[in-house]
């Protein structure tokens, strides 16, 4: 056994106070900005304050008695959503052999749970491939998902098509949140994306999903004003959103771009990513990115048009007992 096999010892979360974790979690936050642009000192707060709670399932490795790594998970009815695992850089081959460790332990926890039967992953600081070791010898299903960034100012008159008489573009109200989380159900049923997270195959989960990104900072802070619906004149439905949130100065994440199915194929999330893009050019905005499903070619494609480049590849991870047994 080599030595960087035995500095690691692996004890439960609930063992350590947010006080003893915070310069660990402090120094993630770092490599969120650099990474990614994000400003992730608001989920690291919140992450704290659960810690504290000693509720959360998840281990800690230590290094000769130092605190080098971390992982939990979230319980969500008959899932479990891995929330993070993450070590400390200075070492590459440590920090790999402490979060792979780490990983195991959590696996070997949720599957051993009663009443989950799936677990969900997307690590998003770690490059596709960079740990899919442990997550396949685990049997979990892997999807290949990008990062994209499109800087500002774009052209914006890249998509400048007209939009359908018989349509309008609002800006997100409160009033819209049953009707939105319906539109989300509809737009991904049959989805890849409803394969990576199952929130979508349900009107229950889409709500879940659409309070998660509304109300908590994990995403960003959600920016009402940089966030909007396209609303049927004649029937007042929705059949597009638009929503965004602020993760860093001048930086603003699409958190949801979504087309009802029935309107799907006539350039609508284009013109919604256009309206978008404009208002955003008369601000000091710097940039604006979102995730993709690499397997999504038509929306990867369309982004790639619009001028998002690629900033970062990474993988989401699905655990499904039912479709093993």
């Amino acid at each position: 056994m080599d030595s960087v096999t035995t500095q690691l010892e692996i004890l439960d979360l609930r063992h350590f106070t947010a006080r003893e974790l915070r310069p660990l979690l402090e120094a993630e936050a770092l490599a969120w900005e650099e990474r990614l642009l994000w400003n992730y000192h608001s989920a690291t707060e919140l992450l704290l304050q659960y810690l504290d709670s000693r509720i959360l399932p998840g281990f800690v490795a230590l290094d000769h008695g130092r605190i080098y790594g971390y992982c939990f998970a979230v319980y969500e009815g008959h899932k479990a959503v891995i929330g993070d695992a993450w070590s400390e850089r200075g070492n590459a081959t440590l920090a790999r052999h402490s979060t792979v460790t780490l990983l195991r332990h959590l696996f070997e926890l949720l599957t051993a749970t009663p009443g989950i039967d799936r677990i969900e992953s997307q690590l998003l600081l770690y490059d596709a491939g960079a740990l899919d070791e442990p997550f396949v010898e685990a049997g979990f299903a892997v999807y290949p998902r990008l990062f994209m960034q499109l800087d500002l100012p774009a052209r914006t008159a890249l998509f400048s098509g007209n939009l359908p008489a018989e349509l309008e573009i609002l800006p997100w109200s409160q009033d819209y949140y049953e009707a939105a989380a319906a539109l989300i159900h509809d737009a991904y049923t049959g989805h890849i994306d409803a394969s990576i997270n199952d929130q979508y195959c349900s009107l229950h989960g889409s709500q879940r999903f659409l309070h998660n990104i509304i109300r908590f900072p994990g995403c960003g802070v959600f920016a009402a004003d940089q966030s909007w619906v396209l609303r049927h004149k004649g029937t007042g439905n929705l059949v597009g959103l638009l929503l965004a949130s602020r993760v860093g100065v001048g930086i603003s994440h699409i958190t949801q771009l979504c087309i009802a199915q029935a309107w799907q194929g006539h350039a609508l999330g284009a013109t919604l990513l256009t309206h978008a893009v404009s208002r955003l050019a008369g601000t000091q905005a710097k940039a604006i990115t979102l995730t993709v499903s690499e397997a999504n070619r038509s929306a990867v494609n369309l982004y790639a048009r619009y001028g998002f480049f690629t900033r970062h590849r990474f993988d989401a991870m699905v655990y499904d007992r039912g479709k093993k047994e």
